[in-house]
């Protein structure tokens, strides 16, 4: 499951665990117009951890889900 909200500054994602047990936490994803945000909490640490990619790190990885092992550049569409 998952739900999609349009806030000020970005689209917020959240993807919700609804597979099997233990359940992971919950991903929140926020496209913003320079970065995209990747955020889960942690139990272990107790904190929420971050990462932040580039549009054309999304991009890329969109395309690499579909594809087989290799080394690939898209071109054409900057």
């Amino acid at each position: 499951m998952f739900t999609i909200e349009h806030e000020f500054d970005s689209t917020v994602i959240t993807l919700v665990d609804e597979n099997g047990t233990p359940l992971n936490e919950d991903v929140t994803i926020n496209s913003f117009a320079e970065c995209v945000t990747v955020e889960q909490y942690d139990p272990r640490t107790d904190s929420v951890q971050k990462i932040t990619l580039s549009h054309l790190q999304v991009r890329d990885l969109a395309a690499a889900l579909d594809l087989p092992e290799g080394v690939y550049r898209l071109v054409g569409e900057e």
